[in-house]
């Protein structure tokens, strides 16, 4: 976290390694994220806001089967997305 007690990038970028990995439950990504998108009184970059928005809402459902609105690719490709932005 920065001295705002937000979170950084690199703890933003972690939340999704540990996800694609499965160390990390998409609910608990999730309400990770819910915490930090509600709060009105913190200040974003664009690529952290971005990645963190994504975050939030992971969990949601496609269907009543259980299969997610964006589904493993979906998350690994937002990942190596957000990767591919840092370094530019």
């Amino acid at each position: 976290m920065d001295a705002s007690g937000q979170p950084t990038l690199d703890e933003i970028e972690e939340h999704f390694v540990a996800l694609v990995e499965g160390r990390l439950t998409r609910d608990e990504a999730d309400r990770w994220a819910a915490r930090w998108v509600v709060d009105d009184g913190l200040d974003w970059d664009d690529i952290s806001w971005w990645a963190l928005s994504l975050l939030h809402g992971i969990d949601l459902p496609a269907d009543k089967g259980g299969a997610y609105l964006h589904d493993d690719e979906q998350v690994r490709a937002w990942l190596a997305e957000l990767r591919k932005r840092r370094t530019t």
